[in-house]
């Protein structure tokens, strides 16, 4: 069980980046990462090239917070669940995001059958092709909601995609790597996948797959980790109906597997809530 200090989260949550309008948080611009065009949200947002709302979106949800009920929440969040590359770039991730935060990804109706809703944050390509380029890798992601969100977050888990090749695995396998600096989260999301017969692989290697960061935005929690889930291609191409995997059909054509990988997050993240004492 973790014993967590009241007073160290108020202050903690206090000193994080305030939670406002869409935005960046302002700072130094760091250097592009392999293969992105932007360093940056900060710098992908003043980009004359790209435009909100037709190029990408953002999409958030804040619940408010209950200084009375410290089963659910106190003045921080106990779970935050974000997709940094959603929509057309890590195809499925938002959809994804969505659902492990408790919502249909249809409609956005919370499925209280399931438990609880958590926050959820999520940057996605609109784009009918090229969203590579708008993808910002996890240690640069900087935008002012995010950053905001997860700091006043006990835990934080980060849905993206890879491919197979990038996983270090054989070619068409329908696997998740697990990873970010959070060990016992990392447990019992391999523990939950074993369960739902999900293939599931410790993430190792190289920051981007692995999470291993502090500055990765999985890892910006008031508890300083998170966790990272990478899913292979073929892994998220199985969760959706055939020939419906497109933006606007996504949602509404998910199979069985789709909802047995949210199930098993989401009940990762209700064990590690459950261990997670405030005094």
């Amino acid at each position: 069980m973790t014993v967590i200090n009241r007073r160290t989260l108020i202050t903690a949550l206090a000193a994080a980046p305030a939670l406002g309008t869409l935005g960046a948080v302002v700072g130094s611009t760091p250097a592009s990462a392999a293969g992105d065009l932007f360093p940056s949200n900060t710098a992908l947002y003043a980009s004359s090239t790209v435009v909100e709302g037709v190029d990408y979106g953002r999409r958030y949800r804040r619940h408010l917070v209950d200084d009375q009920s410290l089963q659910s929440r106190g003045p921080f969040v106990r779970t935050t669940v974000i997709a940094p590359h959603g929509g057309g770039i890590e195809v499925g991730t938002s959809e994804l995001c969505l659902a492990i935060a408790g919502y249909h990804p249809a409609d956005l109706t919370p499925t209280p059958a399931a438990g609880p809703t958590h926050d959820f944050w999520m940057f996605e390509g609109l784009r009918s092709s090229n969203n590579g380029e708008l993808h910002v890798t996890s240690t640069h992601c900087d935008d002012g909601v995010a950053r905001a969100m997860c700091a006043g977050s006990l835990n934080v888990v980060s849905l993206h995609g890879c491919t197979a090749a990038q996983a270090g695995l054989e070619a068409g396998a329908q696997a998740v790597l697990v990873g970010g600096l959070n060990a016992t989260f990392r447990q019992y999301l391999m523990e939950e996948f074993a369960a739902a017969g999900i293939r599931a692989v410790t993430a190792s290697g190289e920051e981007e797959i692995a999470g291993i960061s502090t500055e990765n935005i999985c890892n910006r929690s008031l508890l300083g980790m998170g966790a990272q889930l990478e899913m292979t291609t073929d892994l998220r191409t199985a969760m959706f109906a055939p020939g419906k995997n497109t933006r606007a059909e996504r949602a509404t054509n998910t199979l069985p597997l789709f909802w047995s990988y949210a199930t098993a997050v989401r009940t990762a993240v209700k064990r590690l809530e459950a261990g997670q004492t405030v005094l």
